[in-house]
């Protein structure tokens, strides 16, 4: 049989993370449903020589779920958490302590930045943001007692790209621990830790699950990083319920296939309005997409990546008023601060926690989740949106 590294994408989510003939030939794993774990004698329950103890040390579903996800991600390990920003949170808690000094990327998600300027700056840690500019040149920035580098590509709204490669290069022959978010791309897309990051973090609430109807959090690490992060959710007392890891090891299944659709939607819609913009349309500036060659970030996002999902960004010019107009005008795309679902979905983006990153757009940046639809409706539906914001300026 063909070792499951050569097989495709959509081949290995298929079969990935659990054999039907474990379980009696059925499908699907089981769903275990436990907290009390029994022994079968004294010895076995004082040594703990079983595969399972308790339920928060995991189950048959959890690891179905991890052993699908360390074959994405080419993973020792990994670990499932309630939510995604538990999923940024633990790792941050298991490798800094007081003391230390941490580099965060500017562009990154905002409870990211919330969390690290409120509880590990309480905690005693040291919290400095950098811009997304850097790459050999983060080496500017350490310090002695830099601990851990947290990086996030494409950036979080914005959607500037990071030299993943450079940073990392720099980072371990220091012994700097290097986290990165890379919910947008998933591993289908881009494999943090072949390119030298030590976790790659996931909101598994988007992609993987597909529907939203889960929040979900994964974090996968390399050989030296997994079994501290391992004690660290373990002493945390955090684990997940078996239905909701069990609805995201069914949505990794055709997590291939939706990521094909919103990747062609998405670039369509974004290259239609990149040229709407260029042919002088009065609202629409800046169009912010990795995957467009006039991105400034391009050149990383294609040398690196293998292809984009879908949500992207463009600068709608004018102010709130307008936003509001082409928000309110949308009946496809529907309001709401997720991605990664089926459906379409639109939001204006707040900027203004940035730091060294921050700049002037020259207007409302409009974030776009681009779901399953027909594109040709999702493209009338912007249209709409645009009328009603262009009539606000009489």
């Amino acid at each position: 049989m063909t070792e499951k590294k050569n097989h495709g994408d959509n081949t290995r989510l298929v079969h990935g993370g659990h054999s039907p003939r474990a379980f009696h030939g059925f499908v699907n794993p089981p769903v275990v449903h436990a907290s009390t774990v029994l022994f079968p004698d004294a010895r076995t329950m004082r040594d703990r020589d079983q595969k399972y103890t308790y339920g928060t040390r995991g189950t048959p579903t959890t690891d179905a779920l991890a052993d699908a996800i360390n074959e994405l991600e080419g993973s020792a390990g990994t670990i499932c958490v309630p939510s995604g920003l538990a999923a940024v949170t633990i790792p941050l808690l298991g490798f800094l302590s007081a003391g230390d000094h941490a580099l965060i990327i500017d562009t990154v998600y905002n409870p990211t930045r919330r969390f690290a300027d409120t509880v590990l700056k309480r905690l005693g840690v040291d919290v400095e943001y950098y811009g997304p500019e850097r790459g050999a040149d983060i080496a500017d920035l350490l310090r002695d007692n830099t601990r851990v580098v947290f990086l996030e590509a494409p950036g979080s709204n914005t959607f500037e790209m990071q030299d993943v490669p450079a940073i990392t290069a720099v980072t371990r022959p220091r012994g700097i621990v290097t986290m990165m978010d890379n919910t947008w791309a998933t591993p289908l897309y881009f494999r943090p830790l072949e390119h030298g990051v030590d976790l790659s973090i996931h909101a598994a609430t988007k992609y993987p699950a597909g529907h939203s109807d889960v929040l979900f959090g994964t974090v996968s690490a390399n050989a030296q990083t997994f079994e501290q992060l391992r004690e660290t959710v373990l002493a945390l007392g955090i684990c997940v319920g078996p239905d909701d890891a069990y609805q995201v090891h069914r949505g990794l299944k055709t997590m291939g296939l939706r990521l094909e659709r919103h990747q062609e939607t998405t670039l369509k819609l974004a290259r239609w309005l990149e040229q709407m913009g260029a042919n002088g349309h009065p609202l629409i500036g800046e169009v912010l997409h990795p995957a467009l060659e006039s991105h400034a970030g391009h050149a990383i996002w294609a040398r690196d990546f293998t292809g984009s999902s879908g949500i992207f960004s463009f600068v709608l010019k004018g102010g709130e008023r307008e936003a509001h107009a082409f928000l309110d005008a949308l009946k496809l795309f529907g309001l709401g601060y997720s991605w990664g679902g089926y459906e379409s979905l639109a939001v204006h983006v707040n900027l203004g926690d940035r730091t060294v990153s921050a700049r002037d757009y020259g207007g409302a940046v409009i974030r776009l989740q681009v779901g399953l639809e027909n594109e040709e409706d999702l493209r009338a539906d912007i249209e709409a949106g645009l009328e009603a914001a262009r009539a606000t300026q009489g």
